[in-house]
């Protein structure tokens, strides 16, 4: 007889691919999707039975992948919704990690277990963040944690570290310390797109024990951050620009690029650049300075 826990761990994945299937088809337009929209529509996007047509299943297939039984659902099946639904690469990787959950297939490479507070970071990786210095480099973890930097991202990162003693997370500073909004002045988009990695990654581990803790501590505390994580949106972090408003050097625009971790399953490095020859790039250089003056009292390693 199966667990307890293995059933409610069905039942959230259920839950959520039936919620996804559902907040996409709203999306979609008929327009968008090539139908005649017809008077006396009583749902904003399509029908089930109009994602059913455009799919190539059945109205009862397609229902019931909406009801959340996606488990033995076949990769052409979902390529096919993913298609119907408009779906971009971050959702339909989104869906397939969805449907790997159902079957019991875990993300490649990640533990099932329950997690603890992070690990120190290994020795190599850190002098490794350490060897570049004139670019903002830091890890993060799933659960958006900030488990190292090196020497010019704990100053960027200042006020996001605090006074160490606890781990820096980057979803708790968006959402719950009032400073995010003036470290943010794009406070908004960063907040969508902060949730939205957050869904890709519930996605990929939906049996994360520290990661649900956090997504219920922020569904509590932040209407905002409860509005943004029931809206289903996910993307792909990848590369970018953002800005920053840092309170010892002003602002910054800075490119960013994310590398996996192979070493470290779900760990990212993130490495923040600016242009060079800009007035972010000198601001960058002046921040350096002044980090190395003061670093060791206010902003020692997270952990």
């Amino acid at each position: 007889m199966p667990s307890l826990d293995g059933m409610d761990h069905r039942s959230d994945t259920r839950a959520e691919v039936r919620e996804f299937l559902m907040s996409r088809r709203a999306k979609v337009t008929p327009e968008a999707a090539g139908l005649p929209a017809g008077p006396n529509r009583r749902v904003p996007g399509l029908r089930r039975s109009e994602v059913a047509t455009l799919a190539g299943v059945s109205v009862e297939y397609y229902a019931k992948l909406e009801r959340g039984a996606i488990a033995g659902a076949s990769a052409s099946v979902l390529d096919a919704v993913s298609r119907a639904l408009n779906l971009d690469d971050a959702e339909r990787a989104h869906l397939l990690d969805l449907a790997r959950a159902a079957d019991g297939i875990p993300t490649s490479g990640r533990s099932r277990g329950r997690a603890s507070r992070p690990a120190s970071p290994r020795p190599s990786l850190q002098w490794a963040l350490e060897a570049i210095t004139d670019a903002v480099a830091f890890v993060r973890d799933p659960r958006q944690n900030l488990v190292a930097t090196n020497a010019l991202g704990r100053a960027f990162y200042a006020p996001v570290i605090g006074d160490g003693g606890r781990t820096p997370n980057l979803a708790r500073f968006q959402f719950l310390d009032p400073a995010a909004r003036d470290f943010y002045p794009d406070w908004d988009l960063m907040a969508e797109m902060c949730v939205a990695v957050m869904r890709a990654e519930a996605g990929r581990n939906p049996h994360d024990k520290a990661f649900q803790d956090l997504v219920g501590e922020l569904s509590t505390r932040s209407e905002t951050f409860r509005g943004l994580w029931a809206a289903h949106d996910v993307r792909i972090h990848g590369a970018g620009t953002k800005r920053f408003r840092h309170p010892v050097v002003g602002e910054l625009v800075l490119a960013f690029e994310e590398l996996a971790i192979t070493a470290e399953p779900g760990q990212v490095l993130l490495v923040y650049t600016a242009e060079p020859g800009s007035p972010s790039a000198d601001r960058l250089r002046l921040l350096a300075s002044w980090g190395a003056d003061v670093a060791p009292d206010v902003a020692g390693q997270p952990g």
